[in-house]
């Protein structure tokens, strides 16, 4: 049976074309020409345009007339369902709360297919190269909310995860093996907790645990990130891992109150 016979008559495929034009920029593709785009996607020159320009016209992407690239607008889709669930506004005075108490950086975030999309932080101090504020988006095998994600899923899931999922050396730390990762996944299931120390980047220590449903499924995860040199892996743990786990239990609980209206 073929994709669009699969799919069924209800299916718009210009809807998914449409899509697939913005899915196509990424952090290392953040802006291209017509030609890249249709290129990257499959499309012909002229699909591609009559999307691109749809898409400016709506104010979801943005062009020089040779470049384009997306606008923050696009933000707008993702959020739409973190809002709907209730998490950036339940969980930010708790993040804030922990922030202020353990004088670090704390972010709450989901799984959004294989990356981790940060939905709520309240930075204490500037730890990272790179700038880290909600709608950023990082691969979920090299952050310990992204394990924590990832170690909630289902067998099937996971498996097909591992299966596909490229492991880049972000660092010299950075786990690079199937194998070795999914015994990492495991090892945080057990525990509850996951502990990343300079995968991501050199220098970063962060520590998260899962938030979960009134069914006790992984709907979120939040962290502490902290630098490297302040304290070692063993301190991480004791000192920062009991505060984190209280305000995953709030906000669970006022996620549940939000879900009871």
């Amino acid at each position: 049976m073929s994709d669009d016979q699969a799919r069924g008559g209800h299916f718009v495929q210009s809807l998914e074309r449409g899509l697939a034009v913005i899915r196509v920029f990424s952090a290392e593709h953040p802006a291209m020409t017509l030609s890249e785009v249709a290129r990257q996607t499959g499309l012909t020159r002229a699909a591609a345009r009559r999307f691109l320009l749809t898409l400016t016209d709506l104010g979801y992407v943005r062009t020089d007339g040779r470049l384009f690239s997306l606008t923050p607008r696009v933000l707008d889709l993702g959020y739409a369902y973190v809002a709907s669930a209730g998490l950036p506004e339940v969980s930010q005075p708790h993040l804030q709360d922990l922030s202020a108490r353990v004088r670090e950086s704390v972010s709450a975030s989901v799984l959004d297919g294989d990356e981790v999309l940060y939905v709520a932080r309240s930075a204490a101090s500037r730890i990272m190269t790179v700038s880290v504020t909600v709608g950023t988006r990082f691969p979920a095998s090299a952050t310990s909310m992204g394990r924590v994600l990832l170690a909630g899923r289902g067998e099937e899931e996971l498996a097909s995860y591992l299966g596909r999922v490229e492991l880049p050396a972000l660092t010299r730390f950075t786990v690079t093996d199937p194998a070795q990762l999914r015994a990492e996944l495991d090892r945080v299931a057990e525990q509850g907790y996951a502990l990343v120390d300079q995968e991501l980047e050199e220098g970063l220590r962060s520590l998260a645990v899962p938030v979960r449903d009134g069914s006790g499924e992984v709907v979120a995860a939040v962290n502490i990130s902290t630098h490297a040199n302040r304290t070692s892996v063993d301190g991480v743990v004791q000192e920062l891992l009991p505060a984190l786990r209280t305000t995953a239990g709030r906000i669970e609980t006022d996620l549940q109150s939000v879900d009871r209206r």
